[in-house]
């Protein structure tokens, strides 16, 4: 398999590996404790999954609004996402 076209650095691979896991983590905590849907502060039905999806697609807009102020390296950005994903799993 010629995987070239893509810049298969340990960043990257710690990055796709950090979401398989979460993802993981996530099936056996649903299957182990299913979870009722809460309502948060937006008012919506959400669940651990749909939280998990909230403050990864979040945090992706977050990096990205980060370099495109502030330029590399983004390690304010990162602890802007880790701080809005504690949010979210908090309070949506």
């Amino acid at each position: 398999m010629n995987l070239s076209w893509m810049a298969w650095t340990i960043e990257t691979a710690t990055f796709f590996i950090s979401i398989f896991i979460a993802l993981v983590i996530m099936s056996i905590w649903t299957t182990k404790a299913p979870q009722v849907p809460r309502f948060g502060i937006l008012r919506i039905e959400t669940t651990p999954g749909d939280r998990l999806f909230l403050s990864l697609l979040g945090s992706a807009f977050i990096c990205i609004t980060w370099l495109a102020m502030f330029g590399a390296p983004i390690y304010g950005g990162i602890i802007t996402s880790l701080v809005y994903g504690v949010a979210v799993f908090r309070w949506v």
